[in-house]
């Protein structure tokens, strides 16, 4: 078995309601998918994180050293491929790029195995997770209190267990969303608030001191990723636990944040830390440090698949016999492309999603869907 050739798949949909967090202005989803096939008709499917286009123009780099290559020998191509760009970057783009291949080649031996990628990791724990719903972006043109706390309500109706909303704006205005958000759920679903880095130190303990009596699960990205040291000041400052990571690409970039205790919570998602063969290595060093792990989650149904075959086979941490078991972010905003693109949605039953048990991913790509929400190059 040999790497044939390696395509590239941009999906582009313009929103009919714009949407933003702290650090980013949402006109339109895209997503980069990359398919790798095989001289005996074999396809691998994955996804990167980030900047479709950008992700595409990487991976098409990329693509010439890997032709010819045995798809199974997925550490040694990870490393080769990481040594290419290795002068130009250790995280960001070159690693993302590299993290929709590396999904795409464990896709294929899970094929080539006929088993789930979970039981190529070691096994799997689980077969179902609970799901938390991620959404409550601002929108224009609306009262952001009211609108999210209609939208949080849904959610319960939904029967998700726990819902992650977007903050980061401004501090009084974010406290009042927060504030109406619980009151939306009540007290016994779980909330997290996600600041995508739009605080700056002060801000960040203001906003974790007077949220703190809503009981809020975590913080997650309260400021800018690179600032680690900052990330220790904001956890010691205030009382909720403080998540990150999914912007520290590879186990390099997530080595300070764990070995000096940056976050209560790391957050690799697997379409942008290296694929699976780096957020193992991930996960086995959050271990070591005793960081709970709770993967990020962005994408369309190739990243869940991905994401659901890491959790299946994340190890029980602690290991007793009522473990703190993994959740899965399920983005709720606006993606028509998100479901399509696999012939069985992966859906969520009343806040739980089933782990796909087929071989690979578990998933059969739509090809029609991927023709259908092509990006259309003026």
């Amino acid at each position: 078995m040999k790497i044939e050739a390696v395509h590239t798949h941009i999906l582009d949909h313009v929103l009919d309601t714009t949407f933003e967090s702290a650090s980013m202005h949402f006109t339109r989803r895209q997503h980069c998918l990359v398919e790798i096939v095989c001289d005996d008709g074999t396809v691998g499917w994955g996804e990167c994180l980030g900047p479709a286009k950008l992700n595409a123009a990487v991976v098409d780099t990329y693509a010439s050293a890997l032709i010819g290559q045995d798809p199974l020998q997925t550490e040694r191509i990870w490393l080769e491929l990481y040594n290419l760009l290795r002068d130009q970057g250790q995280r960001g783009l070159t690693v993302t790029a590299l993290s929709g291949i590396d999904i795409a080649l464990w896709d294929i031996k899970g094929k080539r195995f006929d088993v789930p990628v979970s039981i190529l990791m070691g096994g799997r724990f689980r077969d179902s997770v609970r799901a938390y719903a991620t959404g409550s972006f601002r929108r224009e043109g609306v009262d952001r209190v009211k609108d999210i706390a209609k939208e949080v309500a849904g959610y319960r109706h939904e029967g998700f267990h726990a819902v992650k909303i977007k903050i980061g704006f401004d501090v009084e205005e974010d406290l009042r969303v927060i504030a109406a958000v619980r009151e939306a759920i009540g007290p016994d679903l779980r909330m997290m608030i996600d600041a995508n880095h739009g605080y700056d130190y002060l801000e960040a303990i203001e906003v974790g001191k007077r949220a703190a009596e809503y009981g809020v699960d975590w913080f997650e990205e309260p400021v800018i990723p690179e600032q680690i040291s900052t990330y220790r000041a904001v956890r010691a400052g205030q009382p909720i636990p403080v998540a990150g990571g999914e912007t520290w690409h590879g186990r390099y970039a997530m080595l300070e944040p764990l070995a000096t205790r940056a976050v209560d919570i790391i957050q690799p998602d697997i379409c942008g830390v290296g694929g699976f063969t780096e957020i193992k290595r991930v996960a086995d060093m959050a271990a070591m440090y005793g960081v709970r792990l709770v993967p990020h989650v962005w994408g369309t149904a190739v990243c869940l698949a991905a994401s659901l075959q890491f959790m299946a086979a994340l190890l029980p941490s602690p290991p007793r016999r009522d473990p703190i078991e993994p959740i899965l972010e399920f983005d709720r905003t606006e993606n028509p492309f998100r479901q399509a693109v696999v012939t069985t949605p992966i859906e969520h039953a009343g806040g739980a999603v089933a782990i796909p048990d087929a071989p690979g991913l578990g998933i059969d790509v739509n090809r029609d869907a991927l023709a259908k929400y092509a990006l259309k190059e003026s």
